[in-house]
Formats: C-alpha cells, sequence, structure tokens
C-alpha cells in the first residue's frame, strides 16, 4: 500500500527541515528523488538519497524569479524524467508588524509561497495528465503542497506568510476539483508548530514560546521527521480515495 518503487518525486525545498525529511521518506519507500536548489552545492539530502540505493538529481532554480520557475520543468522534462509526484515544500518567511510590511517582502513571499506553487502544480500536473496509470498507484500522480496552521489563522507579524498559506489551502482545492477524476490527486499538509530554522524567531523568544508550547496537546512541538509518514502516505496507493484536502499534522493544535 505504501511503496513508490517505480515512482520518480520532485520536491522543493529539501536542503533542511521538513523538505529534507520528506524527501529522504519517499526515497525510502522506494522512489527517486528530483531535488529543486537555490544551492546546487548543497549535497547533503542528495547524499542521504543516494546512501540508500536511489537516484538523487539536483536542479537549479530560484523560486523567486518567474522566469526561473517558468523554465524549470521544460529543462527536467528535457532530460527525460517522468514525474509521479511533487511536493511543493519550499518556503520562507519575513516578519514586521502589520502597519509597517513592506510591500517587497509582501510580493517575495507570495512568489515563493504561492505563485511558484501554482506554477509548478500547473505545469508538471499537465505533464502528469498525459501519463498512463501507474500499475502499483492506479494514478496518474499526486500533488502534495504544504500549507500552514496559517491557512486558517491569522498570526502575529506574519501577514504575506498568512495570505500565502491560506490562499495555498484553496489552490490545492480548486486543482484537485478539475484533475481528481482525471487521475491525479492533489492535498496539501498543513503543519503546526515545528522545530526548524522558519521558526527559530519564535523558539528565540522566551515568552511567545511558553504559551505556543502549553497549547500543544502533545507535549511537545513537531519535528521534521513528524512528516515522513504523512508524506508517503499522500503519494501512495493508500491515499487513493484522498484528494482535495488539508492533512493537519499538529500534534492536536487545531482541536484545542
Amino acid at each position: 500500500m505504501f511503496s513508490l518503487e517505480g515512482h520518480t518525486a520532485l520536491v522543493t525545498g529539501a536542503t533542511r527541515g521538513i523538505g529534507k525529511s520528506v524527501a529522504i521518506a519517499l526515497a525510502e519507500a522506494g522512489a527517486d528523488i528530483l531535488l529543486v536548489q537555490r544551492d546546487p552545492s548543497s549535497t547533503s539530502t542528495q547524499e542521504a538519497i543516494q546512501t540508500l540505493g536511489r537516484t538523487a538529481t539536483i536542479y537549479q532554480a530560484d523560486l523567486s524569479s518567474p522566469s526561473s520557475v517558468s523554465s524549470l520543468i521544460p529543462r527536467i522534462l528535457a532530460d527525460g524524467h517522468q514525474i509521479r509526484i511533487l511536493v511543493n515544500c519550499a518556503g520562507i518567511q519575513r516578519r514586521h508588524p502589520c502597519e509597517r510590511f513592506p510591500d517587497s517582502d509582501f510580493s517575495e513571499v507570495l512568489q515563493v509561497n504561492l505563485n511558484s506553487v501554482f506554477s509548478l502544480t500547473r505545469d508538471v500536473g499537465a505533464h502528469m495528465l498525459g501519463l498512463d496509470p501507474h500499475p502499483v498507484t492506479g494514478r496518474r500522480g499526486s500533488v502534495i503542497n504544504f500549507a500552514s496552521l496559517l491557512s486558517f489563522q491569522g498570526g502575529f507579524t506574519v501577514p504575506a506568510y498568512a495570505a500565502s498559506k491560506g490562499a495555498v489551502a484553496q489552490l490545492t482545492k480548486s486543482f484537485a476539483n478539475e484533475w481528481t477524476a482525471r487521475g491525479v490527486t492533489v492535498n496539501a499538509i498543513a503543519p503546526g508548530y515545528i522545530e526548524t530554522d522558519m521558526n527559530e524567531a519564535l523558539l528565540n523568544d522566551p515568552e511567545r514560546l511558553a504559551s505556543i508550547s502549553q497549547r500543544i496537546p502533545a507535549g511537545r512541538w513537531g519535528t521534521p521527521d513528524d512528516f515522513k509518514g504523512t508524506v508517503v502516505y499522500l503519494a501512495s496507493r493508500a491515499s487513493a480515495y484522498v484528494s482535495g484536502h488539508v492533512l493537519v499534522v499538529d500534534g492536536g493544535w487545531m482541536g484545542r
């Protein structure tokens, strides 16, 4: 049910944090991995995947550049890759009080967190729709976007991030409405509070850290490895009847 043998997955944001863990998880389940990175000299994820006996290929792209994003998938497909899984995990954060939030930071966050997700989903999805159903999963492909608790909540000092992640959740549902019947499922994962570099400002603020930690029923912040099983589930035959869903992985936060 969870085998990804014979699949190739394209993963953004895999040089560290959640993206690195889920790329390795997909490889552990049998997939070969295409890594989209701004810095191609960062090879730790590639090496970890190769140690598992899977293929890992790095493609350089700057997701803050629309032209770089638009040229990415044609380059990958020209090399003969057949993409069955897309994981849009790359994201950036900018923090300012709402009344002083710069236009430039707002635009950059929306470009990386939303616009690039739209473009890559559209372009990879068009490729998937032209594939024959896979003999193991029975579908043409699976798209997995990374949303956030801020797809549902507003947060503090992060209006651009909240706007982008709210839009990612709706974008996911919109693509799923059109593609599910044609063999491509589209889902999103919404992380709660996770110990990653993106949350360094919160982890280093004793008052905010305490208030957040007290509300998490699991009694701890999440780690990147908490997403390994979730992403394999959504990529595999086990989730064949799941599409248009935003799966929250938050240690119970949303239930409080």
